[in-house]
């Protein structure tokens, strides 16, 4: 006769309830590890914009900076001035303007690139993409030096081709025939073009190169299938490609938006400084206040405080519309 063995009550509940892990308490390890980050943006970026602030309060000139009197206090008296001046809503007219045809141009050209990048094979996609980056690699001085000469007046590439144009086509598509001493910047319209140029050419790689990252995420047989349903490229694009990146094209607008809203050195170096305030933008306004004899240090500081604010109010929107959509989704 055989007996049958059953566990213990005690022997079961041990073997069927889960072993509980104890309760940790929160580590300091992260924080510390974030804090030289930490101290680092507040020395670089949260100080200096401080005191940017605290300037735009003030009146303040070479004598107050030198400490050799007090700061004379304005409150919003900067802010009132600077936005009460008809002048400033033209400088804020052309930044918009800018920006937005600079975002455009550079989004649709880089995309393109990124397009192009995708569909060339290994090698002749990493030289295509070694020689676009060129353009991002290289400094804004240096790169608009380069283009401020191939639009010289005199010696300019630019100007030499368009004497080659027969002197009738000229003539007709330009009113004029002979380029020799055009001057490519003296012209509110023919500035703001050449800067347009010398900003998306610098910045576009930028985009291709991302929007390269993206396609090679994208899983090569929802393309097919759209193929094989007939869809030809553009709506393969627009009802494929784009709902996938649109992450990444959100991220890249932004970025542009910030870069192309605050140009300085391209502008700076094609002008020859501040002498021409019909090209001016938001940047090179501040500058000019702060820096252009009288210098008006506070009133500079408020126009840089202004930018800012523009420039986290687009990113706040983008912000809550990433997170709309996460929560739609």
């Amino acid at each position: 006769m055989t007996t049958l063995t059953t566990p213990s009550r005690g022997a079961a509940a041990r073997d069927t309830t889960p072993a509980r892990r104890p309760r940790r308490r929160g580590s300091p390890l992260p924080y510390l590890l974030l804090l030289p980050a930490l101290l680092v943006i507040a020395v670089l970026l949260l100080w200096p914009l401080g005191q940017v602030v605290a300037m735009s309060f003030h009146q303040l000139g070479i004598r107050q900076l030198r400490g050799d009197r007090e700061w004379p206090w304005v409150g919003l008296g900067n802010y009132a001035e600077i936005l009460g001046d008809p002048f400033f809503h033209t400088v804020l007219r052309n930044t918009v303007l800018f920006a937005a045809a600079n975002v455009v141009l550079t989004m649709i050209l880089g995309t393109l690139v990124g397009l192009l990048l995708n569909r060339l094979g290994r090698r002749m996609s990493t030289f295509v993409g070694s020689c676009v980056m060129l353009a991002w690699a290289t400094p804004a001085l240096t790169g608009t030096i380069v283009w401020k000469w191939l639009f010289d007046d005199t010696s300019g590439l630019v100007t030499w081709l368009f004497n080659q144009l027969p002197d009738g086509l000229s003539q007709a598509l330009f009113g004029r025939a002979d380029w020799s001493g055009y001057g490519w910047f003296n012209s509110p319209l023919t500035f703001f073009s050449v800067l347009t140029l010398v900003v998306v050419w610098h910045s576009f790689p930028f985009v291709a190169v991302s929007v390269l990252a993206g396609l090679k995420s994208v899983p090569a047989e929802l393309h097919e299938a759209a193929r094989v349903d007939g869809a030809g490229p553009w709506r393969v694009f627009w009802s494929v490609t784009f709902p996938l990146l649109r992450p990444v094209f959100g991220i890249l607008v932004v970025l542009s938006t910030i870069w192309d809203f605050k140009v300085f050195t391209q502008q700076y170096v094609l002008a020859g400084g501040t002498q021409d305030r019909s090209t001016f933008m938001l940047s090179i306004y501040s500058y000019s206040m702060a820096f252009s004899p009288p210098p008006k240090f506070g009133l500079g500081s408020a126009i840089a405080v202004i930018l800012t604010v523009i420039l986290l109010v687009v990113t706040g929107l983008y912000v809550r519309m990433v997170l709309r959509q996460e929560e739609e989704s």
